[in-house]
């Protein structure tokens, strides 16, 4: 009953979500911002629309300007972020993506973790603090920065749920 359910919930999705990319990374650039592109690449393969593409310095208030952008632009539906999620003092993304939330999304942090502890990475899951959740009606998402990591979120997470992800937020607009 409760799969039925959820099944309904994914035929009712939009037939595409608009996302913005952001890399946090005090490093890269556009050129080799391997992870960037290869969300953009995932995204795409699954008819995803990619409205920007963007690099942020590793700075709590940079990051935090960006997504109050996002969240006033129509064009955008959902930002996905890569970087910043580890441990050391210059990572800011996890505490800047959390303190905009509106709502936080815990099983996505929760399922990541628990995917790379399985399928990736063992007990150094723990130190990822990946989050997400909706500010302003739009899906925020927010991983580290490595390729597999972000193969692993997108493949595994975020590419099947997305879509109904927005369903949900757009259930309660008006």
């Amino acid at each position: 009953m409760i799969a039925s359910s959820i099944e309904q919930h994914r035929k009712e999705a939009p037939p595409t979500v608009r996302c913005l990319i952001v890399t946090v990374s005090d490093t890269r650039t556009l050129e080799t911002d391997k992870s960037g592109q290869l969300m953009r690449e995932l995204l795409e393969a699954e008819g995803y629309v990619i409205v920007g593409r963007h690099i942020v310095k590793d700075d709590y208030a940079g990051i935090q300007q960006l997504l109050r952008q996002a969240g006033d632009d129509p064009q955008v539906e959902a930002v996905l972020l890569n970087g910043g999620t580890g441990i050391a003092k210059r990572d800011t993304t996890y505490e800047a993506v959390r303190d905009v939330l509106d709502k936080e999304l815990q099983g996505f942090g929760e399922i990541f973790r628990f995917l790379s502890y399985t399928e990736d990475i063992g007990p150094a899951a723990i130190l990822s603090r990946a989050v997400a959740g909706v500010y302003r009606d739009k899906a925020i998402f927010s991983m580290p920065g490595s390729s597999g990591a972000v193969k692993l979120a997108l493949t595994k997470i975020i590419i099947p749920e997305l879509k109904h992800v927005m369903r949900e937020i757009y259930k309660d607009v008006t």
